[in-house]
């Protein structure tokens, strides 16, 4: 069996208060006796290109102290890289601590202009990656990776979920921080992102681990957290608002 948690919790643009929310989800996945905990997209940074680079880069020291709890990390932030490019990632934690390094989003989105505006002017891209935690291979994603939303995305669709699968990733960490007004068309797009989770589940034989940010506390998140077997089914998850820490045994034999 492998443990994984994953925090439904706040995204905000301020780094102190995320800092807090992160350290408390760090305490609570230890003492459940998680391997890994996921976090939201931006979760540490904010969602935004506009963060300050200097605070942002100091924090993941001190959340990454996980490491004396035995728990990894896959935590959603901005981050600039030493290559001087910003990139919208998941940053991955062994057990110990060590840095095993990131995915960065690359699918960003954009106005569907000649030329695109938007997060995809303001965020570097990477290749899809995999990488080995422990002896499990396991990939990463970000928000419209998975779904490719026709809305907001300028290029075509890579099937990314596709590419992950066939490069040997059994879990895939999936984190979310979608855009939401409480309107009809929040509704929708939580359907489109719901079916798309449990379709490409299936298609990839992938098990999905995903979070969103619910930032603001008294709307739905733009979609639902838990985990997804690779027949496409629930194996837990979250309330649609709220924080919310879950923690689910996956069998990786099954």
């Amino acid at each position: 069996m492998f443990r994984v948690a994953g925090a439904q919790m706040r995204v905000t643009i301020d780094v102190e208060v995320n800092e807090a929310a992160l350290l408390d989800a760090v305490e609570r996945a230890a003492a459940a006796a998680a391997e890994i905990l996921l976090t939201p997209e931006g979760s540490l940074s904010g969602y935004t290109a506009d963060f300050d680079h200097n605070e942002v880069a100091a924090a993941p020291a001190r959340v990454t102290e996980a490491r004396r709890r035995q728990l990894g990390l896959a935590l959603g932030t901005c981050l600039v890289e030493a290559d001087g490019c910003s990139y919208n990632q998941v940053r991955c934690y062994g057990r110990d601590g060590t840095f095993l390094g990131f995915h960065a989003k690359a699918l960003t989105c954009g106005t569907l202009t000649d030329p695109p505006r938007g997060e995809i002017e303001r965020f570097a891209v990477a290749p899809v990656t995999t990488r080995l935690f422990g002896d499990v291979t396991t990939g990463a994603l970000i928000c419209n990776d998975l779904w490719a939303n026709p809305a907001c995305t300028p290029g075509p669709d890579p099937h990314l979920t596709q590419q992950s699968a066939r490069a040997g990733a059994c879990i895939i960490f999936y984190a979310v921080n979608g855009g939401r007004d409480g309107s009809e068309w929040s509704q929708v797009a939580w359907q489109y992102h719901e079916s798309n989770l449990r379709m490409r589940a299936r298609a990839g034989s992938l098990c999905f681990v995903t979070v969103d940010s619910c930032e603001p506390l008294g709307m739905p998140c733009s979609s639902p957290s838990g985990v997804i077997n690779p027949r496409g089914e629930w194996m837990v998850r979250t309330a649609p608002c709220g924080e919310e820490l879950f923690v689910s045994d996956i069998d990786l034999e099954s």
